[in-house]
This record gives C-alpha cells, structure tokens and sequence, in this order.
C-alpha cells in the first residue's frame, strides 16, 4: 500500500437526517452527539494520510446500552455507521467515507480489576491497550499481545483486528486473550458472554464472529481478556546473520534448546536496520552491513528456569559455528528495552521516507526465505533501483514487507501476486478494510467470500455498519 499519498480533509458528509437526529438527542446524552463544528479534524486522521470525508455527526457513547440505542436508531433510519477505535489502523478501516456517521469508542473507557483467581479482567473496547498492560503488570500478572501503538490502539479495535504484534510466537493473537464478549448487532441487540468459562460447547461460537471482523458485523463493547504470569526471566539478544535461511536455522535452533520459552523473534533486513539506528541518532549496538538482524526474546514464569543459561549459550555456539556472525545479549533492563526501541522504532522511521509501499503479509514461516529472493528479483525486474526495508514477525511467518520504487501500483501488484503464489495472507495483522480488499479474491475463494457475505447479510441486513470494508455486497 502506497504510504505517500497528500493528506486531504475529503469531502463532506453531510448533516444526517433530522428525524434522526431528533431520536438520537431524545435517547443519548449531550456528551454522546457532536455535530457541526462540536467535530474535530481528529476524526479524519489517518495513520497512511488518506482522504477521509468530513462526518456531519459524531456518536461516543459511554455505555453499551448507548451504543445500543444509537445503533437501532441508525439501523431504522437506513444511517451508514463507521466504527472507529484509536484510528492507529493501517487499512484504511476506520476512514470516514462521504454519507456515514461516526462511532467513536472512546468514551467507553471503565477497566475493571484484576481477578487473580481467573487470571482476567474486564475492558471496555475504549481502554486503551497499554492500560490493560500497566493493570495486568500490577497484580504481577501481563498481557499477551503487545503493539507499537500499544498507547493510542484502544482493546475494541485491536479485538476488531485480532491484532498480533511481537509475541504471537508463545501468546497468540488477541483472538486467544479473549474469554468472553459483549457487542451489539447492527439492529441495536446486545449480545454478551461474559461468564469466562473455559469449556461451553452450547453451539455457535458468536465471540469467534466479532474477532477480526473489523466491525462490520456488531460493535465490540466489552471484553474479558486473558492474562498470563508475568515472567521471572526475561533476557533478549540482538544478533546479525548472513541470511534468511540463517535465521530460520537458528529460530529452529532456539527453539529446541528454550522451547516455549522463546517469547519473540524479530526480523530486520539490512537497509531498515540501518536506517533505524541513523534516525535513533545513537551507537549501534551491532556494526550495520549485515543482511540480515535477529531481535530474540526469551521470557519465563519460573525463576530459577535453566533457559537463562541455555539461551546464551545456545546463540554463543550458534556464533562460533558461523550460523550467527556477531550477537549482543542484554546485560540490565536499561539495554533489554533498548534493543526492543530499536524494533519499536522501525515505523516511525518509515514515516519520514518517500516512494514507500508498505505491504503487511504473510507466508508460511519455513518458506520465507525463498520468498525474499524471489520477490525481490520480481520487484526488481520493475524497477532495479528499488530498495528494501522488510521487518517483522519471522516466527509466525509475518512481514512489514517495506520497500521504496518509483514504480509503486506495478510493484505492489507483483507483489500480492507473489504473496498469492507462496501460500501467503495479503494482509497477516492489520486487517483488510478499505484499501486491501481489492487484493482479497487472491487468497480466498469465491466459495469463502459468498460465505462471508452471507454473514454479513444476516447480522447486518440493513448494510449499515462499516459498509464497504473487507469486501463489497
């Protein structure tokens, strides 16, 4: 997806009818409804700097039954509905387009406390995900998933995505942290399963629906979210690589010696490395040059557990064998959170780069390396001053697949095509939305899309909620 769009304020909404609005001020209270020029710019904002229309009406209501009424008052009134979280999204998503309303979670905001005993607590789909990090740290406890918009990503949103981020490897995605929903349908009905039981095999699973469904089929409004024991060892190492395929021999290597204990293992090419540690404006902790970084993390509950010594040792062999070429391990907290900055830090040094596509995909894990070489000779056939800055998610097979070219519609589609070609996702976590779904039919079936419209049809029959995302009626 092509990163240097100009940023445009769109067109016009327009105002919403009045019988409509007239229901809404009867069933919301003021603070629920911003209309006129009560509606700021932040409600355009885009993460990829798209055009977004201008909403002529703003809903942020701070309940569920709120959401409730508001939704059945859209749903008689035949109202198109955008649903927005942190706006952080990278698919265009939560984009305003010409004619809909927007649902603003973040007045949905309560966060519950931790229940020690189950190992959950309770979010409203407004919290944002580094608080349920910091309430979860301090009962002693963490949170699976973790996201460089960790700040700003509010749970409603990452639960829309079925977000992953850095530690999907031991933890999984959102859709493993979630154990138990509330959300309401198009038509204002509310459904909750909020008991949190581990085993309730009473039919269709509705939570299942709702995770990564980028909220077209019901508005997520609370969540029950898993936690895990908070790690007594924790130690992370940078290392630099002749290859992809050396990489992926030492994730097969760490991943006998440490087992699940391997918590992340984080790929960086040489160019966004580079690139990184200029716009850090500090010493690299290795020598750039290298093809290819490692960012590996091991985490245990235990802490006398034997793997914070298997793991040095391990990556000291992997060293002397010519597996790795040089490796910097952690030795205070103080250098374990840099070498995470270095990672975290690879977007916004993207931001500031011209010519750039950003694709996020997927390929299976084993295969990756021969889809780095086959892609970029692919993209470079088009344009053989093309520059790569790929980071990401090796382990589960997920890539920031970055790169520069002039010739941008063209490489992207090579590029997709290729994604198609390998067995691979045109979009592993950042979802489809708006600006992905043309590339959708290349890696789902005709029988997969009817079957998902189907769904759609029937909890959204009046095709008012996020229309348009993920795929077109």
């Amino acid at each position: 997806m092509r990163d240097d769009a100009t940023p445009e304020t769109g067109p016009e909404a327009g105002a919403p009818p009045a019988a409509l609005l007239d229901r809404l001020r009867r069933c919301l209270p003021p603070a629920a409804l911003l209309t006129g020029e009560a509606i700021g710019s932040a409600y355009q904002e885009d993460m990829r700097n798209r055009p977004s229309a201008r909403p002529g009406l703003v809903l942020r209501p701070s309940t569920t039954a709120e959401v409730s009424e508001a939704l059945a008052a859209c749903s008689v009134a035949g109202q198109p509905v955008v649903v927005q979280g942190g706006r952080t999204g990278l698919s265009g998503g939560h984009r305003v387009q010409p004619g809909e309303v927007v649902l603003s979670l973040e007045r949905l905001n309560a966060l519950g406390l931790v229940d020690p005993d189950s190992r959950t607590i309770l979010a409203d789909a407004g919290v944002p995900l580094q608080r349920v990090q910091e309430a979860a740290a301090e009962a002693g406890l963490m949170f699976g998933v973790d996201i460089g918009a960790r700040g700003t990503a509010l749970i409603g949103g990452t639960i829309a995505t079925n977000a992953g981020g850095i530690r999907v490897l031991r933890y999984g995605n959102l859709r493993a942290q979630v154990a138990g929903l509330e959300a309401v349908l198009p038509d204002g009905a509310v459904l909750t399963s909020l008991r949190g039981l581990d085993k309730d095999n009473t039919g269709y699973d509705l939570n299942g629906l709702f995770i990564g469904s980028e909220g077209t089929l019901g508005v997520v409004t609370r969540a029950l979210l898993r936690l895990h024991p908070a790690p007594r060892v924790e130690a992370n190492a940078l290392m630099a690589l002749p290859s992809a395929e050396a990489a992926l021999a030492l994730l097969g290597r760490l991943r006998g010696v440490v087992g699940r204990q391997l918590s992340a293992f984080e790929i960086m090419l040489s160019d966004i490395y580079g690139g990184v540690v200029s716009h850090l404006g500090r010493a690299a902790p290795l020598p750039t040059g290298a093809p290819v970084y490692v960012l590996a993390e091991i985490q245990s509950e235990v802490a006398d557990d034997a793997c914070a010594d298997r793991f040095p040792e391990a990556l000291m062999a992997a060293v002397e064998e010519g597996l790795v070429t040089d490796a910097v391990i952690a030795q205070s907290r103080r250098e374990f959170l840099q070498l995470w900055e270095l990672r975290d830090a690879c977007a916004e040094h993207l931001r500031s780069l011209p010519n750039r596509v950003n694709c996020d995909i997927s390929v299976p894990s084993a295969r990756i390396a021969g889809f780095l070489d086959a892609s970029r000779a692919a993209i470079r056939a088009l344009d053989p001053e093309a520059r790569f800055l790929v980071f990401g998610h090796i382990a589960d097979g997920n890539l920031h697949y970055v790169f520069q070219t002039k010739a941008q519609d063209a490489a992207e589609a090579c590029l997709m095509r290729l994604v198609a070609d390998w067995g691979g996702s045109v979009s592993a976590e950042h979802g489809v939305g708006l600006d992905k779904k043309r590339w959708l039919g290349l890696v789902r079936s005709p029988a997969e899309l009817a079957a998902m419209r189907g769904i759609k049809r029937a909890l959204d029959p009046a095709g008012i909620l996020n229309r348009g995302r993920i795929f077109d009626l």
